[in-house]
């Protein structure tokens, strides 16, 4: 399943892609919010234990699971739609903490394709902040960065890198560079 108009927001934690992209939404384009992020909050709010400071392993096949929902449920979009992260993130991070990586991760990342362009907005020490829901120390979020380049890059995408602009730049230069 291949759709070009899947583009794929995507970067270490406190990059500014989730701003970038709610500004891509607010401009009238569809968007799908972070699935770690969903994952995280519901996990926290029923005292769950798939988050990343706990089972790592879970939370890690919760995010392949949402991902593929989030790719089935707008398979039907024939216009440019724009996802904070991608099914390959959760291999990266996989491979970032070292947890396995399962045939399933494997079979989905090369069964559902977006737009061979990947957006990769790299680490900005002058914007990474940690909230409730991200507390990878700024080594962590450095890593994350080049394990995410390393793993869309084998599945043949090609990462292109956001430059350190203002958000709303930032949401211009991506448009332009579609």
């Amino acid at each position: 399943m291949k759709n070009p108009n899947f583009y794929v927001l995507t970067g270490g934690p406190g990059s500014g892609k989730t701003t970038v992209l709610n500004l891509l939404k607010s401009r009238g384009l569809a968007t799908v919010p972070e699935a770690a992020r969903v994952i995280i909050k519901i996990q926290m709010e029923t005292d769950g234990d798939a988050v990343p400071w706990g089972n790592t392993v879970r939370y890690s096949h919760l995010m392949l699971l949402h991902s593929i929902v989030d790719f089935e449920e707008f398979f039907h979009l024939q216009t440019p739609i724009f996802f904070d992260r991608g099914i390959i993130d959760a291999l990266g991070y996989a491979r970032l903490i070292e947890i396995p990586i399962t045939s399933e991760m494997i079979e989905a990342a090369n069964k559902y394709r977006y737009n061979v362009k990947v957006f990769l907005f790299p680490f900005w020490q002058e914007i990474y902040a940690k909230d409730s829901e991200r507390k990878q120390d700024v080594d962590e979020a450095k890593r994350t960065f080049f394990a995410l380049k390393k793993e869309y890059e084998k599945f043949g995408y090609k990462t292109v890198e956001v430059p350190f602009l203002t958000p709303q730049e930032r949401a211009q230069w991506l448009l332009n560079n579609l």
